[in-house]
Formats: C-alpha cells, sequence, structure tokens
C-alpha cells in the first residue's frame, strides 16, 4: 500500500479519468450521429436532384455523380443493359478522364465483374475485384481497382441497369451501410428514369402527331407529291436521330422500287435508285407489308450492295408506308451512324403508326385528285359534246348553205371566194372534231411512262448481259420528258445496253436517267474492257444521229477505274 497522500491522489483522478472517457464516447456518438445526419440529409439531397431532371441523359448522369458523392468512391458509372438483359447497351461513367476512356478502348460490354451484376441482379461488395471467381482482370490504360460495391436500378420490376462504384476514397472498404445508402439512391433512380422515359415518350408522341399534322395539311392543300415525300423524310429523320431518310415507291408494272426522295448522309447515292424486292431492305419492307431492321446495314447479307451506298451507316429500319389490307403506297428507310443505338421495338412500333397516318393522309389526298379529274373529265365531255351538237352542226349547216348559194352568184371572183370559205369551214369542222377526240382521250394504261420503260429495257437486257445493271432515275421522267424524246431514250438504252452484252465483256453496268425540266441526260457506265480503237461504230453512230435530230449531243469517256461511259443528253421541248 501506498502513503496517506497517495491514496488522497488515486480518489482524485478516477472520477476525472472516467469522465474522460464518457466525454470520449459521447463526443464519437455525437459525431457517428452527426455523420448519419450528413449522410440522410446527403442522400436525401441526392433523391431530389435525380427526381428533379426530365432528360433522361441528364437523370443518368446526375445519378452516378450522386452515388460517388455518397459512398465517397472515386470512380462511379452506370450501365444500361440491353432489352434482352445480356449485355451493355450504355456506359456513363465518372472519374475518369476523356482522354483515358479514349486510351482504354470501347466501352465494357458486360463481362467479368459487371457481368456478374447481369446474370445476377442482387447488391455485391468486394474487397478486391480481382480476388472474385468472375474477375479476368483490365484492359490496357485502365486505372487500377480494388474495393467494388454495385447494386441494380429497377424500373417497374425490371433491371434498367447497374451502378457500379469502385475505389473508396482513403483506401477504406465499402461497409454496409453504403451498401444501404446505395440501394435506397438505386430505388429513387428507378423512379426518376421512369418519369424521364415517360416524359420522352409523351414529347415524342407530341412530335409524331405534328408532324402527321404537316403532312396531311400538305397534302390536302395540293402540295407536290415529291414536296410531302420530302417531308416524310425529313421529319421522320429529325424525330428517330437517324443520318439518312429516304421514301420509295412501286413502279407499276416492273416488280421495283424507285427511290423519290433521300436526305442526309450520302443521299445522292440513293436518290432515283431502283431496287429490288428481294435484295434491298425497302423491297423486304414492302413485300412483307411489315417493318425490317438490320444491325449493320452496310453488313447485311439480304441486301445488295451494289451500287455501294451505305458507308458510315449502321442500324437500319424499313416500314411500310401502309398496311396489307389497305395496300403498301410505299416505303420508308431510316439510318443511323455506325456504332448509334438499334433501333427499338417502340421506336419502329411508333414509326410504324407514322407511315400508317401518312398512308392515310396520301389515299385522301389522291380520292380528293381524282375527284377533280372526274370533274375535270367531265367538263371535257360537256365541252366536246356541245362542240359536236351545236358548234359542228351549225357549221355545217352554214357550208351548205354557202355551197346551195354559190350556183345562184353570176360574179366568177365572188362564187370562187365562197367556195373557199366553204373549204375553210370543212377544215375548221375538221380542227374541231380533232379537238373534241383531244378532249375525249384517256391517259394511256399503267406502265406506259418512261420510267417503268427504262426498268423493263433494263430487265430485257439482264438475261444477255448476265447481270442485272443498275437503275438510277431521277426527276420528273414521265411528265417533262415527251412521248417521241422518251421513244428515243428507249431506243439509245437498248443500243447501249446490247453494245455492252456483245463487246465489254463486263460484269457490271449502271444506268442514270435524269431530268431536270430542261434536258433529259441517258448514261450508261460499263466496267468491261472499252471501246477499242480499230471497233465497229455503227451503234455510236447511231446513237449519236438521234441526239443531233433532237439537237443534243452524245458524250464518250472512259472512267478511272476503265470501262466505258456513254452520255446522251437532248433538250426537253415543252408542249
Amino acid at each position: 500500500m501506498g502513503s496517506p497522500e497517495e491514496s488522497r491522489v488515486a480518489r482524485i483522478l478516477l472520477p476525472q479519468l472516467k469522465l474522460d472517457e464518457l466525454l470520449e464516447e459521447l463526443q464519437a456518438r455525437l459525431d457517428a450521429a452527426r455523420g448519419t445526419r450528413d449522410r440522410v440529409h446527403g442522400l436525401l439531397e441526392a433523391v431530389l436532384s435525380v427526381g428533379r431532371e426530365l432528360d433522361l441523359e441528364q437523370v443518368l448522369h446526375g445519378i452516378v455523380e450522386a452515388a460517388a458523392v455518397l459512398v465517397d468512391a472515386e470512380y462511379a458509372a452506370l450501365g444500361v443493359i440491353t432489352p434482352d438483359g445480356k449485355a451493355l447497351s450504355a456506359f456513363h461513367t465518372i472519374g475518369v478522364t476523356e482522354e483515358r476512356i479514349a486510351e482504354i478502348g470501347t466501352y465494357p460490354e458486360g463481362h467479368g465483374i459487371l457481368g456478374e451484376l447481369i446474370r445476377h441482379p442482387e447488391p455485391l461488395r468486394l474487397a478486391k475485384i480481382s480476388q472474385h471467381s468472375s474477375s479476368y482482370g483490365f484492359p490496357a490504360h485502365h486505372p487500377p481497382m480494388n474495393s467494388f460495391l454495385g447494386v441494380p436500378i429497377r424500373v417497374r420490376d425490371q433491371v434498367f441497369g447497374n451502378l457500379y462504384l469502385t475505389e473508396k476514397r482513403g483506401g477504406a472498404q465499402f461497409d454496409e451501410e453504403d451498401e444501404s445508402v446505395l440501394s435506397t439512391l438505386a430505388v429513387a433512380a428507378g423512379v426518376a428514369i421512369d418519369n424521364a422515359r415517360l416524359y420522352e415518350e409523351s414529347r415524342l408522341r407530341e412530335r409524331w402527331l405534328q408532324a402527321n399534322a404537316e403532312i396531311t395539311h400538305s397534302l390536302m392543300s395540293s402540295g407536290a407529291r415529291t414536296d410531302v415525300l420530302a417531308l416524310i423524310a425529313e421529319r421522320a429523320g429529325e424525330i428517330t436521330g437517324s443520318a439518312l431518310a429516304a421514301v420509295a415507291l412501286p413502279m407499276e408494272g416492273t416488280g421495283s422500287l424507285a427511290v423519290e426522295i433521300a436526305v442526309g448522309m450520302d443521299a445522292e447515292a440513293h436518290q432515283g435508285l431502283v431496287l429490288s424486292m428481294d435484295r434491298s431492305l425497302m423491297g423486304l419492307a414492302f413485300a412483307r407489308a411489315g417493318p425490317v431492321t438490320s444491325a449493320d446495314v452496310g453488313n447485311d447479307g439480304r441486301i445488295s450492295l451494289d451500287p455501294p451506298r451505305f458507308g458510315g451507316l449502321g442500324p437500319a429500319v424499313a416500314v411500310p408506308i401502309g398496311t396489307g389490307e389497305a395496300g403498301v403506297r410505299g416505303v420508308v428507310l431510316l439510318a443511323r451512324e455506325a456504332g448509334r443505338q438499334p433501333f427499338s421495338a417502340t421506336e419502329t412500333e411508333t414509326l410504324q403508326a407514322f407511315a400508317a397516318q401518312a398512308a392515310v393522309a396520301m389515299e385522301l389526298a389522291d380520292r380528293r385528285r381524282d375527284a377533280e379529274k372526274i370533274a375535270v373529265l367531265q367538263d371535257r365531255d360537256r365541252i366536246a359534246r356541245d362542240l359536236h351538237d351545236l358548234a359542228i352542226q351549225r357549221l355545217f349547216a352554214t357550208g351548205m348553205t354557202l355551197q346551195s348559194a354559190v350556183r345562184f352568184i353570176d360574179h366568177e371572183e365572188a362564187a370562187e371566194r365562197v367556195e373557199r370559205a366553204v373549204d375553210d369551214l370543212d377544215e375548221t369542222i375538221k380542227i374541231i372534231r380533232s379537238t373534241i377526240f383531244g378532249l375525249r382521250a384517256r391517259d394511256g394504261g399503267a406502265g406506259t411512262g418512261l420510267r417503268a420503260r427504262v426498268v423493263h429495257a433494263a430487265g430485257e437486257a439482264a438475261p444477255v448481259l448476265g447481270f442485272a445493271p443498275s437503275v438510277r432515275m431521277e426527276g420528273l421522267v414521265d411528265t417533262d420528258v415527251p412521248g417521241e424524246i422518251a421513244d428515243q431514250v428507249i431506243a439509245v438504252l437498248s443500243e447501249a445496253l446490247t453494245n455492252i452484252a456483245r463487246h465489254a465483256r463486263a460484269g457490271r453496268a449502271d444506268v442514270a436517267l435524269e431530268t431536270d425540266g430542261r434536258e433529259v441526260r441517258l448514261t450508261v457506265t460499263d466496267n468491261g474492257v472499252g471501246i477499242p480503237a480499230e471497233g465497229r461504230r455503227s451503234g455510236l453512230l447511231n446513237m449519236e444521229e438521234r441526239a443531233r435530230q433532237l439537237g443534243g449531243e452524245l458524250h464518250r469517256t472512259t472512267p478511272r477505274d476503265g470501262g466505258t461511259r456513254l452520255v446522251w443528253r437532248v433538250p426537253v421541248t415543252r408542249k
């Protein structure tokens, strides 16, 4: 035992030590409570923040940022899962610079640890990523990562994607509280994503309705067909974010489609093309009377890529304008740039509804034009009937009267004048009868236009050539090119294709027919051996003579890659 003084000091210090321990414990609890309070406040603020946004991309970015702050992670990402639930379709990251992302390369598709959450959508917490059985390392230039926390995000009981957090700051490990906080944020994120999706869908529906109204108004106000088709292509391309939009219509009597309108990337390569029903995306959609999609239109085995026209394009969809019951009136093709998202089922359905509405508007406009045409024809019939029943009869009667009066005229010169007047009346009657015939004449049958005749001539040459020549037409070739010039176009085309078959030994031929209302230009190109210097020129002379008679000309050149290019051009005379 110590001295009495030591005992007294011990009695004084003991309560003081216990008080310090109590104060330290109290301080620790206060700090913990304050930390919990701050974290709850942070979580509430994060929930409110992501819930305020309505743009889906902004919502996703806000979720990733909030997740990284709440659990104090250096790196965070949100992976959006594909509709089939097997891979990642998008990846939003925080903490990795754009330069580092470029060095790493493509975004992950959902393998390794990321795929573990896709296959098993439950919270996953790891002290070291490399120790998990599903881990197989990182790609080159990827920052080192050890600790990991992942939770799924559900939208209406469907897994939308996963939150991935790595590298808790300070070298600490993610704990149960981090997991709880992140799971709570994931629930709020699901609600925010659902709201953003609904808002986006409503805005899209509004844009589609506005586009339909615009197209209907244009059609019903006698808008030109090409303008309306261009409007359909432009609006569909804008709303879906497509790089290329095209509209093709069937060519009567040919079993082919003609691309009437193309806007966007390399539109000139598509404009005027004649497409087969079985070797083109648009043809397949027309034949099936239903949508046809392609994940990569530039490498789709169902599609003929001759001539080349899909460079830089990837996902595509072709949707018929109209239905099988009412008849398909045409096809809309949309294509996005390579690497972009494929067209979803929802987008395709919406586009199909838009095309169906456009078909109804086109049908109504056609009915209105038919009614107007019938009214014009009826008016022509009335005029012709009046001319025949009234004007001709009166002129004939006047002529008979003058003829009978000639014998009562003694003056020879006066009698001659009366006889000349009678002859003039006969000529006038002939002119009026010719006019009546013109008024009562009807348009030719289906398939008699220049477009159809060009496609038919190219099809007839295919067995002799050994391949089908590609055909492209641009401009109002059926209306701007008179019949006599159209006959010469067909004759020159047949002569050119026959010469290729006989002499060129070609494996490809391209036909282009264009008119701007001032001239018509026929271009025939092949990749054959060319025209030898000592070869016969009778066919070329015939084509040149046809052009000269119409005030035009024929040019022959050799393309850089060999073969022959003939350009036959003549002015178009409007009547």
